[in-house]
Parts: structure tokens; sequence; C-alpha cells
């Protein structure tokens, strides 16, 4: 499999529609902003198990000169979702309208990045080209993919009585049919209205009041002022300063702590000159003291009195690279869980880049359609404690934490790159192994992205803590593995466990390359 190679843009996504639609939007003479807006809706129509309107997004923008401007477009607990209202219970359900606690804000970052856009540009192509594709996927239908095909299937048994679930996403009571149309006239009619009104009817207008009515009828903790009071936020990025360049990231509540201090605690333990095991084993190692960091310090950054950029410092970082043992695994706990989630990835004629992340956390989220509108709610409020003493401890208005978290890189030769995947606790972990294979093994971006990989801990659709490993990968470095003391579980060949990664990397010609995972149904669309 060869990666895509253009001159005037390129888009990569997990959904091979998206990227056609991202791509579209170029060629008319949109920026990597408004191909990604176009894209995010796309794929919001077209991988519904895996993303929605109904959950939350992530930006990092790296315009060709100067600082990465990032959004949060995450949301809050709503007002109504108190310990108290969760009283007997030892978790968060992780489905129904309890789970739907949080307010959904991707579509807040839509909204802000055309504000960014036009700031950088001075016009943006209108929303009705933007939310064209994605429009006329949820009218006229488009494939059910095997993915949503599965999904469906595996979950059926714990969404299927979930308001609204079994009228949007079944077939007389069955999971759809891999290949057969699958229409959502209820959801291209709300798109159409944010067309009509902006961006901004989500939160603020109509399509609010519609919203906050299903929240009410169905009994979810979040209310119209819960939606009135949501905006997107930009904020500052974390910053790794890297043998190899500078890596970009974003901070709380997301996890890019993790991403970024993976690759600064290898980058002191010289991984170009490692094999493939030694290689695993220090980037599983150094993801064990990654989410040792994680759970000690990440939550809403309201919630909070620490730079987390101090724990990226060279000293801290060498001094965790002196923990890790070549000969030993070290002890290992429990990770965050699963999620489902899309990155995507796209670069334009000017340098613009853009690294983004749409998810609605669990496979369909918490389940819920919202009436009359299609859209399927996120489930992002499980990661909240009922414990009120806890890091994380649930409370109207806090912001959960999130794994979601897009990179990008300016390299030290000149390159820009854009990058990222899906699944959980696996994103941190799949940054690592394509950033070390591309720009330190010097493998093709392409080849980066599909050789075997790993990840460590529960993630999209496993919940054991082991050492997960395509089987695709060398008897001979399995074996050293377990001599290593890792607990090693074989997955398929090509497995949807180890994510779902992308790439787009401009040269210093202006040539852009894009590679994406043969695992999802995606593609890199350039022109």
């Amino acid at each position: 499999m060869q990666s895509n190679v253009s001159t005037h843009g390129m888009a990569v996504t997990s959904h091979h529609l998206a990227s056609q639609s991202a791509a579209a939007v170029l060629r008319d003479g949109g920026s990597a902003i408004e191909a990604m807006v176009a894209a995010a809706a796309t794929i919001a129509v077209v991988y519904p198990h895996m993303n929605s309107l109904g959950g939350d997004g992530f930006w990092l923008i790296v315009p060709p000169e100067g600082e990465p401007i990032t959004i949060d477009a995450s949301g809050a607990a709503g007002s109504l979702a108190t310990l108290d209202a969760y009283a007997g219970l030892s978790h968060i359900p992780h489905r129904g309208p309890r789970a739907a606690l949080t307010v959904a804000g991707t579509v807040s970052g839509w909204d802000e990045a055309l504000k960014v856009a036009k700031e950088l540009n001075g016009t943006t192509l209108p929303l009705a080209r933007l939310l064209e594709d994605a429009i006329g996927y949820a009218a006229d239908g488009a494939p059910v993919t095997a993915s949503q095909a599965h999904a469906s299937a595996d979950k059926l048994a714990e969404l299927r009585d979930v308001p609204g679930f079994a009228d949007t996403f079944l077939v007389d009571g069955q999971a759809p049919a891999t290949g057969s149309r699958f229409t959502q006239p209820a959801l291209a009619a709300a798109l159409q209205q944010l067309v009509d009104e902006g961006l901004d009817s989500f939160y603020r207008g109509a399509l609010a009041e519609r919203l906050a009515q299903g929240m009410t009828r169905l009994g979810l903790p979040i209310t119209l002022t819960d939606l009135h009071r949501h905006r997107a936020r930009r904020r500052s990025a974390l910053t790794l300063h890297h043998s190899t360049g500078t890596l970009w990231n974003l901070g709380p509540p997301t996890q890019g702590l993790v991403s970024l201090a993976i690759l600064g605690i290898t980058d002191q333990l010289a991984p170009h000159q490692t094999d493939d095991a030694q290689t695993i084993h220090r980037i599983v190692e150094a993801t064990k003291m990654a989410f040792n960091l994680r759970d000690a310090h990440i939550t809403d950054p309201l919630h909070y009195d620490m730079d987390v950029q101090q724990l990226l410092a060279p000293a801290s970082l060498k001094q965790l690279a002196t923990q890790i043992d070549d000969q030993q695994a070290a002890n290992w706990g429990a990770g965050k869980g699963p999620g489902d989630t899309v990155w995507m990835g796209a670069i334009d004629s000017s340098g613009l880049a853009v690294s983004f992340i749409q998810s609605i956390y669990h496979e369909f989220g918490s389940g819920v359609v919202l009436p009359d509108t299609g859209i399927v709610w996120q489930n992002r409020g499980a990661s909240f404690s009922l414990d009120p003493t806890h890091l994380l401890a649930l409370a109207p208005g806090k912001q959960p934490f999130h794994t979601l978290n897009p990179a990008a890189a300016r390299l030290n030769d000149g390159r820009v790159m854009v990058y990222g995947s899906m699944g959980g606790d696996g994103q941190p972990q799949t940054q690592a192994a394509l950033f070390t294979r591309y720009v330190l093994q010097r493998e093709s971006l392409q080849q980066s992205i599909t050789q075997p990989r790993w990840v460590l801990g529960r993630t999209w659709g496993q919940a054991s803590d082991s050492l997960k490993v395509e089987g695709r990968l060398p008897n001979a470095t399995v074996t050293r593995l377990k001599a290593l003391g890792h607990d090693v579980e074989l997955l398929d060949d090509f497995s949807e466990v180890v994510g779902h990664a992308g790439a787009v990397v401009r040269y210093t010609d202006g040539l852009l390359e894009g590679a994406f995972d043969p695992r999802s149904n995606g593609s890199a669309a350039g022109f």
C-alpha cells in the first residue's frame, strides 16, 4: 500500500467519503479548516458509531508560520448532573439518559474554527457548501460499513432499548447489514437547520430549544441554560522540544500530556538505534509513566492550579527515562477504558495544517437519540467519578477527562506533520508508534501506519489491561516481549483494537503526503 502525494491539498480521514468531502472543499478554494468542517459533518453522518453532532471535538491548527491555535470544543456536565442525582450508584451508567450528562461541544468547535479561518484568510466558503455532502448522505443514504454493522450487532443488547436508538440505527430491531443503504432524515433536517440558522443555533437558537425539549422529555441532566452557557475555548498548546523538532498537543482536559511525555521520555533513550522488541518495550514502559502523570494531574483546567507544561521539562523527562528497565517490564495497573473517535488531518496549499478529533466516547455514545433530531448524544461524562474526593469527581459545569488529543509537529528539517488516532488509551501509544517509525526510524509514512501495532490496557472494544499486539508481529518479537515480563495478548492481524491512525506531511518543496489506516474505512485524498 502506497501513500498519496499531491501539490495543492491533502486530507486524511477514517472514512473515504469524509476524505472526499474535504478534498472537494480544498479544490473549491477552501482552506484546510473549512475542509475539516466539511469532513467533520460528513463523518458524523457516515460513521455514526464513532462520532456525532452530539459529541465533542478538539482542534490543533498550525499556521504556515507562528504558534499553533488550539480549540477545546468539549462540553461540561449539565446543571442537573449532581452527585446527589447519582446517589446510590457506584459509577455513572455508560448507556441511557443518565449517561448523556455533558453538553456536546463539537458543533461549537466547527463555528470557532471557521472564525479562525476568517481571521487567517479573510473569507470563507458558505456554510451550505461545507455541509452539503453531509446533508446529502443523511437524506439520501450512505452504505453501512462493516465497522458500523459490527458495532451495532455487538452492542445490540445494551442499546436496543435506549430511547431513540432502535428507530435510528436498527432495521426491524436488528443491526443493519454491511453495504446496505442507511438514511437519517431527521439528522438531515437538523443539519439543514444549522445551514439556515447558523451553527450557533445548536446552542442558542431554535435547534437548541428542540434539543432541550428532548432532554427534558427523556430525563437528561442537561438544560437549555446549559446549552446557552456553552462556548468553544481557544487554549494554549502543550509543547515538547524534541530532538527532531517541536511537537504540539492539547492540554487538559485532554491526555495530550501523555502523548508528548511518551515521546519525550523515549527521546532520551536513542529510539532510532533499537530493534522492534526494544522499541515496543520502551514505548510501553514510557506509556505507564505517562499514564501515572495523567492520572495524577489531568482534569478540568478550572480545577487544578499547576502548569502541566512543567511536566514536559527536559529534566523531568530525563529523570523518568532513567527509571525504565530495558530488561524488565514494570508493574501495570488499569487503564481508563475504551473510546470511539475519529482523527482527521488536512493541509492546504498555503501550508495551513489541521489536526482534529471528534468523538462520542463509547460506540454510539450514550445510545440516546434526541427526539426529532437524529442526533445521538455522547457518554463522555461516564469518565467522571462519583467519589467526591476524586480528581475527576462529578460536578455541574465541570469538564470531564478526555482521551482525545490531536497531534502536530514542525520538524527541524522543515517538514510539518499532523497525525493522530482513535482508541481511548491507545491514542498516545499509536501516536508514539507512528512518530517513532516515521521520523526516527525513517520508515515510509504509509508503512509507519500499516505495520503491526500494539496497545497497552483498555481501549476500543476491549476491557482487559494486557499488552495487546497484532498477530502480524514477528514471533521473535512477541517471545522477547513475554520474556521481558509483558502480559501479551494476540489480536487479529489487522485489528481495530489498535485504533485508526492517519497522518499528513508537508515537505519543504510544498509537496503533501497523506497516509491512512487500512484498519479503517478511510483514505488519503489529495489534488
